[in-house]
């Protein structure tokens, strides 16, 4: 793609939900308690697994710092989307725009990278229980959040500073926040290494850790199949189910929105799935561990309990 009349940019302008401009008062009251619910929510279960014991595992520790990036993931999106949805200034630096591709890639690849962590946690759970404490240990968990966090950040520094170091030709970004796409297509010329980056980038992002998770459920349904127990196979059922919704609409969104064709892409469309992975899918993660997680709703309640008897 190439572009005649290059000058150098040094703001990008977004077009952001223009075409919807007679309910962009509603849109900001839907997004705005969307995002409140996400903070209670991340917040909510961050604080219970810091203060309940019983929660104290592997599992819950994971889920923590997911909710932890999943917090910051939407913050570096949603509140500058909530203020073009209400006031005249649309318009981002240069460098305000590569930090927030950077900040956005960087948390992104960090989530995906730790649901297929706690894939790997619920195997070892579930196959090996007996050597489960050993092969779980704290300091094997630390180290697997830290390098997850690691590989995540360093991935999207290459991205960053890939797309970054090209020409743009042109400022009006057709998209809320600068994503790699929409950004991408400002460019005076993309060279073909940077399309190959981009789907390097994705395979290792979400393809690898997509077929890991994809493994290591057949091998645990495969486990818990074999169970003599109902009650046993019921209790692994219930364990893996809210980390596999969360990892289906995850991926699944991920998917759509990085590996389909150029061709394809329509503005609406492009929209419609970035709603759902940034003020969607965050909220998700906090709902279905809470709803649907007894032990997290048992937590709330000991800790309400010990706050309403002092």
């Amino acid at each position: 793609m190439r572009r005649a009349n290059r000058t150098e940019v040094k703001e990008f302008l977004f077009q952001g939900f223009s075409s919807f401009q007679e309910h962009q008062l509603t849109l900001f009251v839907v997004f705005f308690a969307l995002y409140m619910l996400t903070l209670a929510g991340n917040v909510i279960i961050v604080t219970m697994i810091r203060m309940d014991h019983h929660l104290h595992t592997p599992m819950y520790f994971f889920l923590s710092v997911l909710s932890t990036s999943e917090t910051f993931y939407s913050l570096v999106i949603i509140p500058r989307m909530l203020s073009s949805l209400v006031g005249p200034n649309q318009s981002i630096s240069l460098e305000g725009c590569a930090a927030q591709l950077f900040f956005f890639l960087g948390f992104a690849i960090t989530n995906c990278l730790l649901l297929a962590v706690m894939g790997y946690d619920r195997y070892v759970a579930i196959c090996n229980p007996l050597r489960y404490p050993i092969l779980m240990h704290w300091r094997v968990c630390a180290t697997l959040a830290s390098s997850v966090c690691t590989t995540g950040f360093l991935l999207s520094l290459v991205q960053t500073v890939a797309i970054f170091r090209l020409p743009f030709c042109s400022s009006l970004i057709e998209h809320f926040f600068c994503d790699v796409r929409p950004v991408l297509d400002l460019a005076c010329a993309t060279p073909v290494i940077n399309d190959i980056l981009t789907l390097i980038i994705s395979l290792l992002a979400i393809t690898a850790p997509a077929t890991f998770l994809f493994v290591s459920y057949v091998l645990i349904i495969s486990t818990i199949l074999k169970m003599a127990s109902a009650e046993g196979r019921k209790k692994a059922f219930a364990t893996c189910a809210s980390h596999l919704t969360v990892v289906i609409v995850h991926y699944g969104c991920a998917s759509i929105a990085y590996f389909k064709p150029k061709s394809e892409n329509t503005r609406d469309q492009d929209q419609l799935v970035s709603v759902t992975y940034t003020v969607i899918t965050p909220l998700l993660n906090p709902v279905v561990y809470s709803l649907r997680n007894k032990e997290v709703q048992d937590a709330l309640r000991r800790v309400v309990g010990r706050k309403s008897l002092s």
